[in-house]
């Protein structure tokens, strides 16, 4: 016995992907995560070459990602109840038509309210494959004992994510102007019609739909309780049994807080109002410099001036998956809210310059994924299993309503005012997430100590 011995991988990442069906379920879920960083600005930039109008365009970029925002949970609680490939299969086709129906219409030209409506069509038939394969992951580590490996696992996804965005500006902005305005569309399209596919095609993989079992409390002193337990005496023998009407009023108090809405856990509420506010501050930004590039008609360039946010993002992802964190997810958070603030407003004070801009961004993305990926753990450590996807997908919800709100308010601002007064509100947004955080660390650390304390009182 003395003379085995088991080595495993020192690097985290190789650990992770030496797991079955890791790799194939990581790399379809990212192809089929395109569309997140090109439709809404393909929608921008289609619509403001068509229509010459920031307002029209960003409206109708915001208005596809509130859709997808009012939607998201819907589809995350049917994948939790009946399993992600038996939904995943009619969702994805449902997708890829109505995808395809909104892009062929923008190339036709019709009319700007029927482009509104099959905007939002196609922004409701949009769900996250960032939440699946998060869960997918948490499965898979949970059944190989590799629970040490999660904050790995969700930092890799929101590196992911960052490529996604490093890589799905330049193909946007590129198609835009080198192809066709509206050919930006079509890629992601083609691209979720393949990534999705494959994914829901791994059984292997798939996370087993959990059903929550009821039972039946009793009280401290019942007497099969007390027994059980040992500490029956002679004395409580001829005790009554429980009041069959308080079992009941028991056991649908324990049904309605099982089932009970995933916003109403400690600390998940100010959560979501935290990323709906940070993340107005991207999609202003992005609007923004592509306004301001075009002004100075370097367009050519906009996808990497984009992508370096993502790029920074992505390297900071790396090295926050490869650590070990200590101290409250909380309190990371508020960090790095405090942090990137002050990146976006370096970027206002060094706009006019893109090359200073860059290496700014560059800088002010590192914080980007750990933040995303902070916010996930919150979840994973708030949310019971069986609501995980949906957890996630709420949370993938706040920041698509933060980035429709900042293309709206983007838009209107770049016709009001200008560029610069656009990149201004950046840090603005950014900031104002910090309160709503450290609500949601009093809220989250009050229901610990109650919980404790109940746990102590019944002891």
């Amino acid at each position: 016995m003395s003379g085995q011995t088991t080595t495993k991988p020192r690097s985290p990442y190789a650990r992770m992907f030496a797991l079955p069906g890791a790799k194939a379920f990581c790399a379809s879920a990212a192809l089929a995560r395109l569309p997140m960083s090109m439709m809404s600005l393909g929608i921008v930039l289609a619509l403001n070459h068509l229509y010459d109008n920031w307002t029209i365009a960003g409206s109708m970029s915001g208005a596809y990602i509130l859709a997808v925002a009012a939607v998201t949970p819907f589809y995350a609680r049917m994948f939790d109840r009946f399993g992600q490939r038996r939904v995943g299969r009619v969702a994805l086709a449902v997708q890829v038509v109505a995808m395809l129906v909104f892009a062929f219409s923008a190339l036709a030209r019709v009319p700007i309210p029927l482009l509104f409506v099959l905007a939002l069509v196609m922004g409701a038939t949009q769900f996250s494959f960032g939440a699946l394969v998060r869960t997918r992951w948490t499965y898979l580590l949970e059944r190989t004992g590799n629970m040490d490996l999660l904050n790995t696992a969700y930092a890799l996804e929101s590196a992911i994510d960052e490529i996604v965005f490093i890589f799905g500006p330049i193909l946007a902005a590129t198609l835009a102007t080198s192809v066709h305005p509206v050919s930006q569309l079509f890629v992601p399209t083609a691209a979720c019609a393949v990534g999705g596919t494959a994914f829901f095609s791994l059984k292997r993989s798939e996370p087993p739909v959990l059903r929550v079992v009821e039972t039946n409390p009793v009280a401290a002193d019942d007497p099969d309780l007390r027994l059980a337990r040992g500490d029956f005496d002679d004395g409580a023998q001829g005790a009554a049994p429980q009041d069959p009407q308080r079992k009941r009023n028991s056991l649908a108090a324990s049904s309605r807080k099982a089932t009970r809405n995933v916003l109403l856990y400690a600390g998940i509420l100010p959560l979501m109002l935290t990323f709906i506010c940070f993340n107005m501050s991207f999609t202003t930004f992005d609007v923004s410099i592509t306004a301001a590039m075009e002004h100075d008609h370097l367009d050519r360039f906009l996808g990497l001036q984009l992508a370096m946010i993502a790029a920074g993002s992505c390297i900071g992802a790396l090295y926050f998956g490869s650590r070990n964190h200590r101290g409250p997810h909380w309190r990371r958070m508020i960090v790095c809210l405090a942090i990137l603030a002050v990146g976006f407003a370096c970027m206002r004070a060094t706009m006019d310059n893109y090359l200073v801009l860059g290496a700014v961004e560059l800088l002010a993305g590192l914080v980007v994924s750990p933040l995303f990926a902070t916010g996930n753990l919150i979840v994973r450590e708030t949310v019971p299993e069986r609501s995980l996807t949906e957890g996630l997908s709420w949370l993938s919800t706040a920041g698509q309503i933060g980035a429709s709100l900042g293309s709206l308010l983007g838009g209107m601002i770049l016709d009001h005012l200008d560029s610069h007064a656009g990149v201004m509100m950046t840090w603005v947004y950014t900031a104002a997430a910090i309160p709503f955080a450290l609500i949601g660390w009093w809220v989250f650390m009050r229901k610990n100590a109650d919980a404790e304390r109940d746990s102590g009182d019944t002891l």
